[in-house]
């Protein structure tokens, strides 16, 4: 096809009934385009093949992780220019039957397939996942944490960098660098718990280890940190021996429903919530409670969505949830919090830190492409791609305030009413020595 971007502008442009804000570059050379605009990279026709049997969003990410579409330029601003035509404006206006009730629709439409060749569907990449008919039971919750952790250590520690923490970090100043900026996280949950020595900490989702090696290490607790993940689990457990800690930390591959050897004193649970589900919250956030003694801490940090007017007509995120966490969902703050109320909690803290989580992405993105080769023969090109494209649209997601993060401070507050807190609790406030 002679100059197929200019083609395939048009055409695009009809369908959607907007002008397209990127450049597009296709498979033939040509472009066509806002000429300072960032560029999407159409490399062949199966991409086109990919948006027409899967208008939107899914249909995007599937063509990008198969490669088929690529961005050239800044990514960040690639995607900022196609929010609003690919997340704000939702679905609607995706529908195929809808848009080609108009007859100008039908036309772009036909022309599209004509661009695309032959009209059979590409197969999905082989990196996605279905979604699980009975979701956050015991088995479909290890198989989705295997998903999306189980990637390798070697790749996580190009992203996560020398802290490994898979978490949002806690920035003194956007200059600062990522191990301080997690460092302080870390003792900011640490302070909020009160952690004191000889306490017993339990941490649940432990990851690579990060959290249960500083509380024991700089707080002197005995820790117990529990992940579904055995690569995970085996990498926490070399660290912590490297760091001489055997005798306070131990990591277990078990599901936090199978915890029962509290009580604990106090309790972190950084970034796992996510993966607990709606029907199942209320019995995560009892069993919390049942495994901490009264006056025990719980410190929940975990991503919220922002609320909507019908909570009923609410959607997964489809890209996320076919390559990235699989059966994750994400509940707004106030659902939470009426949740950890319910189970019996004390909710005596809430604190946002959504800019905090913008500048960590944007670390993680940074250090994945300064090692790209080596990230794509470690995870395989598509699992990579996945992965810078979920990280840089969830950074500005954050950045943008269309979801947030927040730590919960809670307490199993006893019967005769004392916290346990003290009077100014937000001693935190101030920056650790």
């Amino acid at each position: 096809m002679a100059d197929a971007a200019s083609r395939l502008k048009s055409l695009v442009e009809q369908l959607l009934g907007a002008p397209l804000p990127v450049r597009i570059r296709a498979w033939d050379g040509s472009q066509a385009g806002p000429p300072d605009a960032p560029a999407l990279v159409v490399r062949n026709r199966r991409a086109v093949r990919r948006l027409l049997w899967k208008p939107g969003e899914l249909g995007l990410a599937r063509a990008w992780v198969a490669g088929d579409l690529d961005i050239e330029g800044d990514l960040y601003a690639a995607l900022d220019l196609m929010a609003e035509l690919v997340w704000e404006r939702g679905e609607d206006a995706r529908s195929l039957l809808q848009m080609l009730r108009d007859p100008e629709v039908r036309a772009a439409a036909r022309g599209l397939v004509k661009v695309a060749g032959l009209p059979l569907p590409p197969a999905p990449p082989r990196e996605e996942v279905r979604r699980a008919r009975h979701l956050h039971t015991k088995r479909t919750d290890k198989r989705a944490i295997s998903h999306h952790y189980d990637v390798g250590n070697d790749f996580y520690e190009i992203v996560l960098g020398p802290s490994m923490v898979y978490s949002c970090a806690y920035w003194p100043s956007p200059d600062a660098t990522l191990e301080q900026a997690q460092h302080d996280k870390l003792e900011l949950v640490c302070r909020k718990l009160g952690l004191t020595e000889g306490q017993r900490l339990l941490d649940v989702g432990c990851g690579w280890g990060s959290m249960a090696i500083h509380a024991a290490r700089e707080h002197g607790v005995s820790v117990v940190g529990v992940t579904l993940s055995h690569e995970q689990a085996a990498y926490a457990r070399k660290r912590v021996a490297g760091e001489g800690l055997t005798d306070r930390v131990e990591i277990r591959v078990q599901d936090y429903r199978d915890v029962t050897d509290g009580p604990y004193d106090v309790i972190s649970s950084i970034g796992m919530a996510e993966h607990v589900g709606a029907d199942r919250y209320l019995e995560y956030a009892e069993n919390l409670h049942r495994l901490l003694r009264p006056g025990g801490r719980l410190l929940n940090h975990q991503i919220a969505r922002r609320p909507q007017r019908d909570e009923s007509a609410y959607d997964v995120d489809e890209f996320i949830d076919a390559y990235v966490f699989p059966d994750g969902e994400l509940a707004p703050l106030g659902t939470t919090v009426t949740q950890l109320e319910r189970a019996g909690f004390e909710v005596r803290d809430v604190e946002s830190l959504r800019e905090h989580y913008g500048l960590t992405l944007r670390r993680w993105v940074a250090n994945l492409e300064s090692q790209w080769p080596r990230a794509m023969r470690l995870a395989g090109p598509g699992r990579a791609r996945v992965w810078r494209l979920y990280m840089a649209a969830c950074a500005l997601a954050f950045e943008h305030n269309r979801i947030g993060v927040n730590q919960v401070l809670a307490v199993r507050t006893p019967e005769e009413g004392g916290s346990g807190m003290p009077l100014r609790a937000r001693t935190w406030g101030a920056e650790p020595a």
